[in-house]
């Protein structure tokens, strides 16, 4: 039997693809945008088309700006952060919990991935010949990595201390 008109229904489905979202959930939020005025949904409907549109990797750390660099990268070209330090991640929403924390004053470098040979993912397949290139650009350049505990994310840390046991880089 069919509870919803089809057009409330496709919109139940696209919801549930948001991570954390289940049938539930779905159905509340797709309820609660037909209560909400046509100006707000038509505002939501904008920002998520601009968030697809609009951003996209920064051309020095690969994190997510609406520019050609990221804030941090502008601020580390200003001399705000510390650009000789790098924080090595997976993702950028890494960059946004190290962000919301607040603590680091370093700059970031987003690997879009991590080795695994099993999925055949190799080091040529993530974001790793331009941290070697932005660290060969650098003074007393040190490298925090912060990947996962996981098999992955070790192959990944091990990768990148290798490339770099030779160089002057702090790891």
């Amino acid at each position: 039997m069919k509870i919803y008109p089809d057009v409330l229904c496709k919109t139940i489905e696209y919801l549930k693809k948001l991570p954390g979202v289940g049938e539930k959930s779905a159905e509340r939020m797709a309820l609660s945008l037909i209560d909400m005025n046509e100006d707000d949904v038509s505002s939501l409907s904008k920002a998520l088309i601009d968030s697809k549109c609009k951003l996209h990797k920064c051309s020095i750390c690969s994190s997510l700006t609406e520019n050609d660099i990221c804030d941090v990268c502008e601020q580390a070209k200003n001399q705000i952060r510390n650009k000789n330090i790098i924080c090595v991640l997976e993702d950028y929403k890494s960059v946004f919990a190290f962000e919301r924390a607040g603590k680091y004053n370093g700059t970031y470098h987003v690997l879009n991935g991590l080795i695994s040979p099993i999925d055949g993912i190799g080091p040529d397949d993530i974001n790793i010949n331009s941290l070697v290139k932005r660290v060969n650009e650098l003074d007393n350049p040190e490298l925090i990595i912060a990947l996962k505990s996981t098999i992955e994310g070790e192959a990944t840390t091990l990768y990148i201390k290798k490339i770099f046991e030779k160089k002057n880089v702090e790891i």
